[in-house]
């Protein structure tokens, strides 16, 4: 038996970065690939540290694979140094004790004890092995108190000192101090007590994510479920003792599967690796899984009867969408995205040391439990490479691209060296599987802007405004862009353009919208066949009447957009996002930083100035100001007045508030766009009421949201059609009156309202 065990046990040794692996594949062992529930296995592993040095990760592989990570092996190092160590003393320096003819017939009995401990126990049981050495020590002193004859005394006190000098130096090893804490309750040979210590992460082997199953030691902040696919993923949230990071712990499906069913996935994913897609078959991301899904499934069930398994339907599609997960898909990565509530995946370099950071919508940045390999992150780079059609390499070492899975989409951003020294790092942002709305901006659980802030900023967009909203990274601007779309006529031609497709074009097309979408050339990426961003500007002057929505400005872009701007400002709303922190920071960076000519600067009418809020240890996203740019001004607009706060956030009440300068009806803009429209014109008090009657409006769907707790009121297609509603009511009652009544305009609209939700309940 113990033959066979040897002969099961195979390894090699290869370099991951600074990292040296032992990987140890025990595939035909009987026994359990564990270092801390088997004394053969750790025993094993100790021989194979004193064979290679420098080891800092072991892998031991059967079915899955059982990765100990450089704190758990250094460990398992300073034992096997130790264990080398006392092996040759005993064979130099302590043989002598039982050689000796004098002390050999008083300490047979006792030194075959303590050669057995140091030479076998030791290895594969050391804190068995530190107890029986205290034992004998005990023993061996009793016996002393009992020797007359004094060359036995000196042989025996001689022996009691190498006892204790080698428990000493047993004690002094990391490993046994960190198992004293647990010793209160332990039994001599049981193995329990290593489970405290060792913890390896575990995963099957056909994937190469490696995965922290056991739970940190903290409070439990929150469990939740979501779908994906055929999979149901468990989430819990963590705020680990002594830790300010939260933790997001994901359980995916993939470690519910049985024995059987890891055996056949490994043996299907063998047969399909030897397909590899080709750049063709990747030019129609979602038609190839579909394609690798079918031939998956049907690989799936010919195994199965093969092997003669019984496994049911449904989770031969479960398994089929793993398989699909990691051959042509993205992994754990599609997991994350899957999870409604996570807004960015971020994968940093160097891989296989760090953990995957998310950014939660609850509970902002977290650490989670999945550290993604070299190899994974490597297979990543280049299904990007293929679906993108963009390099990505040393001398182009940033991609940027979109990721489309059913599910969900995400904008992808790669890096490599030499910009990225350390290696491959990404950062996944999620795509809302629906376009934002304002009534969700609204809901009291996001709060991003206030109804009257809404009702503004919708009469500002049924008037044609030329619009910038502004912002930090990952302050919400391209988001919020987009819930500014749903709130445009669907009758209105809308043009987007972006250099990596993030507005909800797709989804607003699937809603009715007459969208044309248009993809320039990255302000980062090098010069390939893609229309550089400005001239793509141009071309929207000549596709005809359109509102034209600009994903981010970012570079000499912003000449030609303030041109369209210009251009357009009578005729349809234009809008964009730009990277800066206030109506003055915008003003810096298109004028001093862009080159954007001040005259030219003066085509914006409102920035919408957002950016996170922090209260302790959480972020919240809010819309911080609504500022008009008024046109009166010629060197410095700050200093002439030109910008001026119609709304500011306070952060005591955590609210957009009014200002005086509104509320006065001192406001430019408004009264400009009111002198074109009969039921405005030279009247603030009827452009105020048509202000409030929005922001009422769009409080009204939340208010039937909360009363019904159905969350699709909140989403696009029924705010659409309530928008559409809106409109139709207010032309029907002008058409009947001459004029707007607001107050009739909202008692039929709230009635249409709630019978709408009445049918969505049923």
């Amino acid at each position: 038996m113990v033959d066979e065990q040897k002969a099961c046990f195979t390894y090699e040794t290869y370099h991951e970065g600074e990292n040296k692996i032992l990987k140890v594949s025990l595939e035909s062992c009987t026994f359990l690939p564990s270092i801390e529930y088997s004394d053969f296995c750790m025993s094993k592993i100790i021989d194979l540290l004193q064979a290679n040095s420098g080891v800092t990760t072991i892998i031991l592989t059967q079915q899955r694979e059982y990765e100990y990570d450089f704190s758990q092996t250094k460990l398992l190092t300073e034992l096997a140094a130790l264990s080398q160590r006392l092996t040759q003393e005993n064979r130099t320096s302590y043989s002598h004790l039982i050689t000796n003819p004098l002390t050999e017939r008083y300490l047979r009995g006792s030194y075959a004890i303590f050669q057995r401990i140091i030479s076998k126990k030791l290895k594969e049981d050391p804190f068995a092995a530190y107890v029986e050495l205290k034992r004998l020590e005990r023993q061996e002193k009793v016996k002393l108190e009992n020797i007359i004859d004094q060359r036995q005394i000196a042989s025996q006190e001689r022996f009691i000192h190498i006892l204790q000098n080698i428990i000493q130096v047993v004690e002094q090893l990391r490993l046994i101090a960190l198992l004293l804490p647990f010793s209160k309750e332990y039994h001599l040979g049981e193995r329990v007590i290593y489970g405290n210590i060792f913890h390896p992460t575990t995963r099957p082997d056909f994937m190469y994510t490696k995965l922290i199953t056991e739970f940190p030691e903290g409070e439990l902040l929150e469990t939740y479920n979501f779908i994906a696919g055929p999979d149901t993923c468990e989430v819990n949230i963590f705020q680990p003792e002594r830790d300010i990071k939260t933790m997001y712990h994901l359980s995916p499906p993939e470690f519910k599967f049985t024995e059987d069913e890891y055996r056949l996935l490994d043996d299907a994913k063998r047969i399909m690796s030897e397909h590899k897609p080709s750049r063709e078959e990747f030019v129609d991301p979602q038609r190839m899984r579909e394609v690798f899904y079918s031939i998956g499934r049907d690989l799936l069930n010919d195994l199965l009867e093969h092997q003669n398994l019984n496994i049911n339907e449904e989770r031969v599609e479960q398994l089929a969408q793993a398989l699909l997960r990691y051959t042509v898909g993205f992994g754990l990565i599609e997991l994350l995205l899957s999870d409604p509530k996570v807004q960015d995946v971020n994968i940093n370099a160097p891989n296989g040391e760090i953990p995957i950071f998310i950014v939660h919508q609850d509970y902002g940045d977290c650490t989670t439990n999945i550290y993604p390999t070299r190899l994974e992150v490597e297979s990543w780079a280049t299904k990007l490479r293929l679906i993108s059609g963009r390099p990505l390499d040393e001398a182009n070492p940033i991609l940027d691209t979109e990721l489309k899975v059913t599910g969900f989409s995400s904008r992808v951003s790669a890096i490599t060296a030499p910009l990225s020294p350390n290696g491959l790092a990404f950062s996944f942002r999620r795509h809302r599987d629906y376009p934002w709305t304002f009534p969700l901006y609204l809901q009291p659980k996001i709060r991003f802007i206030d109804p009257l802030a809404a009702g503004l900023l919708s009469f500002l967009i049924d008037n044609n405004a030329t619009i910038l909203v502004a912002g930090t990274r990952s302050s919400g601007k391209t988001s919020f862009l987009g819930s500014m779309l749903v709130e445009i006529m669907r009758r209105i031609r809308v043009l987007t353009i972006e250099d990596t497709f993030e507005l909800p074009q797709e989804s607003l097309r699937t809603l009715g919208y007459n969208i044309e979408s248009l993809k320039v050339a990255s302000a980062l990426s090098s010069p390939g066949s893609e229309v550089d961003p400005s001239i793509g500007i141009r071309s929207t002057l000549r596709l005809g009447d359109s509102a034209i929505f600009v994903g981010e400005v970012r570079s000499k872009e912003a000449i030609a957009l303030f041109e369209a701007m210009r251009v357009g400002a009578a005729a349809n709303v234009v809008a964009g996002t730009i990277h800066a922190d206030s109506p003055y920071g915008v003003y810096d960076r298109v004028v001093n930083d862009i080159g954007v000519p001040k005259t030219s600067f003066k085509a914006i009418d409102i920035i919408i100035t957002a950016n996170p809020v922090i209260s302790g240890l959480k972020k919240f996203k809010r819309v911080l100001r609504i500022t008009e740019v008024r046109k009166e001004w010629n060197d410095d607009p700050l200093k002439e007045g030109a910008f001026v706060d119609l709304m500011v956030y306070n952060p005591i009440t955590d609210c957009l508030e009014i200002t005086d300068e509104l509320r006065n009806g001192n406001s430019d803009i408004l009264k400009r766009m009111a002198g074109r429209i009969k039921e405005f014109a030279g009247d603030w008090d009827a452009i105020w009421n048509n202000i409030e009657l929005r922001a009422q409006v769009k409080q009204a769907v939340v208010d039937q949201f909360l009363e019904t707790q159905n969350p699709l009121l909140l989403e696009a297609e029924f705010v659409i059609k309530a928008n559409d509603q809106f409109h139709l009511i207010s032309d029907s009652i002008k058409e009947k009156r001459g004029k707007l009544d607001n107050k009739e305009i909202l008692f039929q609209y709230i009635d249409w309202l709630q019978r709408e939700a009445r049918k969505k309940k049923m």
